[in-house]
């Protein structure tokens, strides 16, 4: 279980500092979008360039911060069943979840989306519009996005086993049921 442990705080450690990246993006993204306006009605000049970067800011935004999101555990979640359930339920249901739904559509869509990436970047796709970028950038954030979930699951999944054998020190689970109280 030590072994699993430290790959689980690897994971989270990257998914952590995508997480910060996404942070920054959404920044780069409302910087470039009010910039782009201004020069667009200011000085009546603009590019698609500064559109579609901005569109590739908030591509990394979702797909780099979805690993972060569930490493907070700010996903959404259905929890109609949730919120009656003592806490080693609530790890089985979170446990079922993950082998059951998220494990394997996450490899699923990684595995489909790096075709499409793949295929862009082999033919150094760029954008048809006039001053447009290169889209293989972009469509990489898909398969390492799905990959860094299912990775960020795994993970999650090592923590919640874990804590189904017994208090284990160190272990960063991030649930409704053990914030302090505020």
């Amino acid at each position: 279980m030590d072994l699993l442990l430290a790959f689980s705080r690897g994971v989270d450690w990257i998914n952590e500092k995508f997480g910060r990246l996404a942070d920054w993006c959404i920044l780069l993204a409302c910087t470039i979008s009010a910039g782009n306006a201004m020069s667009r009605y200011g000085f009546n000049f603009s590019s698609n360039a500064w559109l579609e970067v901005q569109w590739y800011f908030f591509a990394a935004v979702v797909m780099l911060g979805s690993s972060y999101t569930l490493f907070r555990n700010e996903h959404v979640r259905v929890d109609l069943l949730y919120g009656w359930v003592s806490d080693r339920t609530r790890l089985y249901i979170d446990i079922f979840g993950f082998i059951v739904f998220l494990l394997p559509a996450m490899a699923l869509l990684a595995w489909m989306t790096w075709p499409f990436f793949l295929d862009s970047f082999l033919r150094d796709e760029f954008s048809a519009s006039p001053g447009g970028l290169m889209r293989w950038p972009v469509k990489l954030l898909m398969p390492l996005g799905f990959f860094m979930v299912l990775l960020q699951g795994l993970s999650e999944l090592v923590k919640r086993l874990a804590l189904l054998r017994g208090p284990v020190a160190g272990i960063a689970v991030v649930t409704e049921y053990q914030r302090p109280e505020q």
